[in-house]
């Protein structure tokens, strides 16, 4: 669930002029096309540096006022006085670290109460903490699915998705993006009496859609497979008490595993799974990415606990993001953008690019503008697109989303995409 992967970054074909043996010839191809664009004296877009964080919106970003929008912190959580108050407290009270993992000396008071906020704001039986969001994937599916089980899943699953399926060693069988029938025919080629996971994700990061989970999961109970469902990019905004994309359509209940990150809407970092599946407990033994990793620092999950609370009374900053959603997808259809989806589905609005160089024009006069948003290109992105992906927050404000789109309608201008 780390930002920005949506398959795993297998290499491009490799240059073979590298000397016979350097294990980095593989990577030629990449580092000639970072070395063309930088060429072309444009800033580089991923080596981007905020030298002050001046609220959830605002940043000095390479000496520049920058409004930001391309941090996923979708709710502003990052600066909230009860949030920073906690991680304070318990910094002072536990120190600044574990030095340990979960299963040994690494798990403190506040990681059971992380977990029982947690289950609170889920309302399910089970809950287990993680050390980022990556790792819980990474996982809960190795250890759940593994030789001789398989694991159905959109083509377009997040890397951490794509590397837990890689660690189990369970046969993977990908599935046309929200494509219900082809999910059906791969589920119907599946032998009998084989163990079957569906993976599926409420939103997708690149283009900012949502699936349809509810046609989704009927169709995997159908064929009598288990469910797991990432939240990352929905936990905290969608669904009326912000519980994901399965709780908006009416069908969380019939999902088994429910995985999401603190690093979004939540505001820190660290990763968790929510379940009622009554042997659940036992993934605290025998899942190596939980056993095997130090826990989380003690102002870490202080901080996650007291956002998770407050996420659960945050109607009304949920309201505001979906109009601030609504206003700059809108907005920049208007101005004659191609964008990820016809209609707002998330908090995510991905701006189609006509290929990397242009992209990468169109990012730089943004943030020569004040304004910073991610630069997404392959084989990160599906398709091979190349996009500018746009992430709002409950705290811009409607004033900001304007001036966000005056700065989109004169960059796209000076660079020739409108």
């Amino acid at each position: 669930m780390s930002e920005g992967i949506s398959q795993p970054d297998a290499p491009l074909a490799a240059d073979r002029t590298a000397p016979a043996g350097d294990l980095f010839s593989k990577f030629d191809p990449l580092i000639k096309q970072r070395e063309e664009l930088l060429a072309n004296g444009v800033e580089d877009p991923f080596s981007l540096v905020m030298e002050k964080v001046l609220s959830p919106t605002r940043a000095i970003c390479n000496g520049r006022d920058t409004i930001l929008l391309g941090t996923y912190n979708y709710m502003g959580m990052t600066f909230d006085p009860d949030v920073i108050e906690a991680g304070k407290k318990a910094l002072d009270e536990f120190g600044s670290g574990t030095t340990g993992s979960r299963v040994l000396n690494g798990t403190y008071q506040g990681h059971k109460a992380c977990e029982d906020a947690l289950r609170e704001f889920y309302a399910m039986e089970h809950a287990m903490v993680f050390s980022t969001g990556y790792q819980a994937n990474l996982g809960i599916i190795s250890t759940i699915a593994g030789k001789g089980d398989y694991i159905v899943l959109d083509i377009d699953s997040h890397a951490s998705i794509w590397d837990g399926c890689a660690l189990g060693n369970a046969e993977v069988v990908p599935f046309r993006h929200n494509d219900i029938d082809a999910m059906d025919k791969r589920l119907g080629r599946i032998p009998e009496g084989a163990g079957k996971l569906v993976v599926l994700e409420g939103v997708y990061s690149m283009l900012g859609d949502i699936a349809p989970l509810k046609e989704m999961i009927a169709v995997a109970k159908k064929h009598g497979a288990m469910v797991l469902v990432d939240e990352a990019h929905s936990m905290g905004f969608i669904g009326p008490n912000g519980r994901g994309v399965a709780e908006d359509q009416g069908c969380l209940d019939e999902v088994d595993f429910v995985i999401g990150t603190f690093s979004k809407s939540v505001g820190t970092v660290g990763g968790f799974c929510v379940s009622n599946h009554p042997k659940f407990e036992i993934m605290r033994l025998v899942c190596r990415p939980y056993v095997f990793t130090a826990s989380l620092p003690p102002s870490v999950v202080a901080t996650a606990a007291t956002s998770i609370r407050k996420l659960m009374h945050g109607s009304n900053k949920r309201a505001h993001l979906w109009e601030n959603s609504k206003r700059l997808h809108g907005g920049l259809r208007e101005l004659g953008f191609t964008l990820g989806t016809d209609s707002p589905q998330s908090a995510i609005v991905a701006v189609i690019m006509p290929d990397l160089q242009r992209g990468a024009a169109m990012w730089e006069a943004l943030l020569h503008e004040g304004l910073y948003v991610n630069l997404a290109r392959p084989p990160a992105t599906p398709a091979n697109m190349t996009l500018l992906r746009c992430s709002l927050c409950a705290e811009h404000s409607s004033e900001e989303v304007e001036t966000i789109l005056g700065m989109f309608t004169r960059a796209g201008k000076a660079t020739g995409i409108i």
